[in-house]
């Protein structure tokens, strides 16, 4: 073989591998997060990015063959908070609609809102914790201060409700984490609740653009990520529940859902039509 031959086979091979790891690297990036992450798992398995970590997923991890009825539940779940106006009105809507849902709480906000804090309970709502100060870059935090703001958002939250997950189940603010900060929650006691579905409504978009998402990504089970204090998130609720509903859907908290259903469950819902 002339040595110009071999020069374009070498070629062609390191093109070849080359786009092969391109490939890879696509899929790993597009490997959806995983719903909840329980305060026993393996949080490197769960949440790295590392090659062997996405590996180990992408061989290993499988949803349930077909999805059963009992599997058609969603957890709307809202974070921040609560507000002074925007938060009565999101509850009156829920209560209107009699759906119960999931609140990641803001400690500081509770301490500022602490008869809406009550409100939430009271209305039937599950209260979780979202840390005490909302820190914009959590995901670069400490073992210490990820523990620091879990103990303190509880303390803040336990003041004037009781809910137990307040103290096991949290939500990382801006929805920002790393594998440090997921193993320090798990340390804390808590199941780090992420989402099936961002719909996006911290930004400006409308109720309809909202509801459109939110319906084209159904799945079962599903936890919908939303935020409180949004009016377009408030005003896509009746279109989205009644489809939900009509689809054979039932509303439930996080803590429901977690007891009703496995995690590999949650983890790899079925994609849903609504």
């Amino acid at each position: 073989m002339s040595r110009g031959r071999r020069g374009t086979i070498f070629v062609v091979l390191v093109a070849l591998l080359v786009y092969s790891i391109y490939r890879i690297e696509l899929h790993f990036a597009a490997q959806p997060i995983p719903a909840v992450v329980t305060k026993a798992a393996d949080a490197h398995r769960a949440v790295s990015t590392s090659l062997d970590a996405s590996l180990d997923r992408l061989l290993h991890d499988r949803g349930p063959a077909q999805t059963s009825g009992d599997a058609k539940l969603v957890a709307l779940t809202f974070d921040d908070g609560p507000y002074a106006v925007r938060t009565p009105i999101l509850l009156d809507e829920l209560a209107d609609l009699h759906v119960r849902a999931t609140f990641f709480l803001i400690g500081h906000d509770a301490e500022h809102f602490p008869l809406l804090t009550e409100r939430i309970a009271r209305d039937g709502h599950e209260i979780a914790n979202h840390t005490l100060t909302h820190p914009a870059r959590f995901e670069t935090l400490d073992a210490v201060a990820v523990a620091s703001e879990l103990s303190a958002g509880a303390a803040a939250l336990e003041r004037y409700v009781s809910d137990p997950a307040i103290r096991t189940m949290m939500r990382p603010p801006h929805g920002r984490y790393s594998e440090a900060t997921v193993r320090a929650a798990q340390r804390a006691g808590y199941h780090v609740i992420l989402w099936n579905d961002d719909p996006g409504d911290w930004r400006s978009v409308t109720p309809a653009t909202l509801a459109a998402h939110v319906e084209a990504n159904a799945s079962a089970p599903d936890i919908i990520l939303l935020h409180s204090g949004r009016m377009t998130t408030i005003d896509m609720l009746p279109e989205v529940v009644a489809r939900f509903r009509r689809a054979g859907f039932t509303f439930v908290t996080v803590g429901e859902l977690m007891r009703r259903l496995p995690v590999s469950v949650i983890d790899h819902p079925a994609k849903m039509s609504v």
